[in-house]
Order: C-alpha cells, then structure tokens, then sequence
C-alpha cells in the first residue's frame, strides 16, 4: 500500500525529501502511496475530488499506484464511485474500505481518508501500516500530537515497523520538537543502520535544526 501525501509548508526543507522517499519507498510494498502530505500534488493529473462529492472538480496528485484499468483522467474517479457502490452494498468490505481510504489519501482528501482509515482499523485493528498511515491523515489535519500517538501504536503492534519511525522523526522535526526527533532518530538508526535514506533524513533533521 502507498500514497500521496505530506507535503506541507510545515515540513520546510524536510518536505522534498519525505515525498519523494515516502512515494517511492513505500509504494514498493504497498497498493497506495503512503506518509508525508501533498507531495504530489503537482505531479501526474489525478482529479483531486474526494470520493464524499457530488460533482468532479479538477486538481491534481500524483498517484504512483493506479488501480487496474484506471487509465486516463477520469480513471481514479471511476474507481471513487465503484468503491463507495461497494462499500455501500457491504458495509464490513474491509478491502473495499482501505482501498477507498487509500485514493482519498491520494488526493488529499483527509478528511475523508481519516474517517475510511478509523473504519478499517475497526475491523482489522492491528496493521502497523494502515494505522501509520492515519498517523499521516492526522498529520496533514493539523493533529500532529495524535497522529504520533498512532506511529507509536504502529511501533507497539509491530515493534520493527521502521516507516512508521521515520514519519515520528519527520512529524517531530516538523514541530521543532528536536530534542524528540533526536530520541526517534536514534532509534530509527538501529532499527536501519544501512539505509542511506535515514542517513539523509538525519542531515535534513540537523540542517533544520541549525535554521531554526
């Protein structure tokens, strides 16, 4: 699962990093871009509507992992309806919800995406990834303590969920709470003592510090 996500004017220097990361990292090993707000909001045509609207309204984000047969721009939409028909007809569809959470992700619809997350999570209450992901939501909603409530709850469900790590460290730094970015960061390094990606995350972290 993956999708679209962080990007916003709060991460700073930060921002550019996450998304990029975020988008191409986790959609390796998820349907939906995952973590980090609005960063692809400027990238490939998707209409940015959320699947709670009546009528289409042009936008655009990214949207690195397309649905099967959701071609052209009016494909993402397409698939929004087919959706809400799906979870309407089966309320306790719990692919159908996560799937219909993941495109309101994707088009920053957090609302939204929020509501879609908490739904599934009520259903299937311990997948570190969807409950990291509405960590994000919460994140882009402005609710940064809750949303590190939920990586926390990720990390207790799955004690090596990395990802998870490294959105607390990027929501922290985010917040200038640096003293606890440190602390996370730390420990996303033994979780990752290779990964060149936490080494970078680590230098944006300290940069933004300097700035501060």
């Amino acid at each position: 699962m993956t999708k679209d996500n962080l990007l916003f004017a709060t991460l700073g220097i930060l921002l550019g990093f996450i998304s990029g990361y975020l988008l191409h990292e986790v959609m390796a090993t998820r349907q939906a871009p995952r973590l980090v707000p609005g960063q692809q909001q400027a990238a490939a045509g998707m209409p940015g509507v959320p699947d709670g609207a009546g009528d289409t309204a042009p936008g655009g984000a990214g949207t690195p992992s397309m649905p099967p047969g959701a071609g052209g721009a009016a494909g993402p939409m397409a698939e929004i309806m087919r959706l809400r028909q799906q979870v309407e007809a089966n309320p306790n569809d719990a692919d159908a919800i996560l799937a219909l959470a993941n495109l309101n992700f994707q088009i920053s619809s957090w609302e939204r995406a929020r509501e879609l997350y908490e739904r599934y999570l009520k259903l299937r209450p311990t997948e570190p990834d969807v409950i990291s992901d509405l960590g994000v939501t919460l994140h882009n909603l402005g609710h940064d303590d809750q949303a590190i409530e939920q990586f926390h709850k990720a990390q207790a469900v799955a004690p090596d969920h990395w990802r998870s790590v490294f959105n607390e460290v990027v929501v922290l730094a985010s917040a200038k709470r640096f003293d606890d970015a440190d602390r996370a960061l730390q420990k996303l390094k033994k979780m990752q003592p290779d990964n060149p990606d936490v080494a970078r995350l680590a230098g944006e972290v300290e940069g933004r510090r300097k700035a501060a």
